[in-house]
């Protein structure tokens, strides 16, 4: 119902009035939205997760500009490049906005001869897309980077990403999910034992990345109908591009007659054994599957790939079980820095990008769908007054409260009524509200109340701020 009325609202607003007044459409741009403090609660607690699992892998974070001199950006993504939001010429800058953070990641190590990072970068980022705002897909959103940069030994990086890619999905509880992970290079080699011209490469790839979207028989006449594939060469396409398992589908097509014989797919089938070995020394192989139509649209991959995936539930709350897709995802990009330096010289990369505005839109759904209430501040204890005449007694306490670190609030009303004061701890969700009184003052004690018990203790002043913390602490 508030959707219908909001769009009756704008199309009146839209209208206008009979007084030849301009009306302003007060929404906001295409693909983007306002996150009220109930929204904010969510993401804040998902970024928390987040941020924490990346600190505990030893990243370091930098930011970046929100735009970039628009030849950085050209040429780096594929037949996505499309989607680019290109600015005015401002100041005889050519610029664009940022479409991810890993391009400006990679410019930043060339531009600072970095050799060697773990970094974290959470930012938003801009895509001129056609926005499906109800799958968490928009033209501004957040990405949460972690990328490690330097020359290790092969798969122990790309190994640690997958990990922490199962820490997050797992701490966040979303439900099932899995971790398709592919190679670049065993795509290569497919495509040249299959028939791909290299020229097309890169094209096909795009049509095998739409493989989870569309069946294959789609697939196949886009390559044949319009990339101009052979139908022989689309059909040996199909005949890899459908396998998944572990490491033994991995020893299966090392046996391959004709895949073994390529000298890039094998190199990416070694690396792709070493790699489950070390999955399976961190217990996660039970969520990661090797998943030959695996594509990743964009150009700068050139080793692993991976992409996480949510399983479809069923949820007794809602009526239709929620499809959101990829949720992660990321890769080795090995060029990608040696394409902004002057020598070329390469800095070997591995990083995940986490979906999170997805996540949100899952996150949401599930708290409205369970009726939770979401404390929207975290303010542990309301000072208020029990008589008249008593506000510049709860100034100067909550001033003490503050000085002391502790989150606390007071109503702007000289003497509120204490009904008031105690329902508007009920209504924001504070647990605990200091009453000050005259006896109290004498007798140099506060009178703490903890609002889900009604219980009330009196707590010597000098003590309350201790006395504060342990009772929130276990809150």
């Amino acid at each position: 119902i508030a959707k219908e009325v909001a769009k009756l609202l704008e199309m009146k607003a839209q209208l206008g009035t009979d007084e030849g007044k301009h009306k302003f459409v007060l929404k906001t741009p295409k693909g983007t939205r306002d996150f009220g403090p109930k929204e904010m609660a969510i993401r804040e607690r998902a970024f928390k997760a987040i941020i924490s699992c990346f600190k505990r892998h030893g990243a370091e974070v930098i930011d970046t500009p929100v735009f970039e001199l628009k030849e950085t950006l050209t040429g780096k993504y594929g037949e996505d490049s499309k989607l680019i939001y290109d600015l005015k010429d401002q100041g005889g800058e050519l610029l664009s906005l940022r479409y991810d953070l890993t391009v400006p990641f990679a410019r930043y190590l060339a531009m600072n001869k970095i050799t060697n990072i773990k970094r974290y970068h959470i930012a938003k980022v801009y895509r001129r897309d056609n926005p499906a705002m109800t799958r968490g897909r928009y033209r501004e959103f957040y990405q949460c980077d972690f990328d490690i940069a330097g020359q290790f030994d092969p798969m122990i990086p790309d190994a640690e990403c997958l990990k922490i890619v199962h820490e997050i999905l797992s701490d966040l509880q979303l439900g099932d999910f899995v971790i398709k992970v592919n190679d670049r290079r065993i795509l290569d080699g497919m495509f040249a034992v299959c028939g791909v011209p290299d020229s097309k490469f890169r094209t096909i790839c795009s049509s095998v990345d739409k493989l989870d979207k569309v069946p294959w028989e789609e697939v196949r006449s886009e390559m044949v109908g319009e990339k101009g594939l052979s139908p022989e060469a689309a059909d040996r396409i199909g005949e890899y591009v459908q396998l998944h398992g572990g490491l033994d589908l991995i020893e299966q097509l090392l046996q391959d007659p004709k895949l073994s014989q390529n000298k890039v797919a094998k190199e990416g089938l070694g690396d792709m054994k070493l790699l489950f070995e070390y999955l399976t020394l961190f217990g996660i192989t039970g969520k990661i599957s090797f998943d030959l139509s695996l594509a990743r649209g964009l150009d700068y991959y050139t080793g692993v790939i991976f992409e996480a995936v949510l399983l479809q539930q069923e949820n007794e709350h809602v009526e239709e079980p929620l499809s959101v897709g990829s949720v992660a995802g990321g890769g080795r990009y090995d060029g990608l820095v040696g394409m902004f330096d002057a020598k070329g010289r390469k800095v070997p990369c591995v990083g995940v990008s986490i979906g999170i505005e997805r996540i949100f839109s899952i996150l949401e759904q599930r708290l409205e769908a369970s009726e939770e209430k979401v404390r929207t501040t975290e303010t542990q204890v309301l000072v208020a007054s029990a008589q008249k005449k008593l506000l510049e007694e709860r100034l100067k306490l909550i001033s003490e409260l503050w000085d002391a670190g502790i989150k606390a609030e007071m109503l702007y009303k000289k003497n509120p009524k204490l009904l008031n004061q105690l329902q508007y701890c009920e209504e924001t969700g504070i647990p605990l509200v200091a009453i000050v009184g005259e006896q109290e003052l004498k007798d140099g004690v506060v009178k703490l109340r903890i609002v889900a018990t009604r219980e009330e203790v009196s707590v010597r002043r000098e003590s309350l701020v201790e006395e504060i913390r342990i009772r929130t602490s276990q809150c």
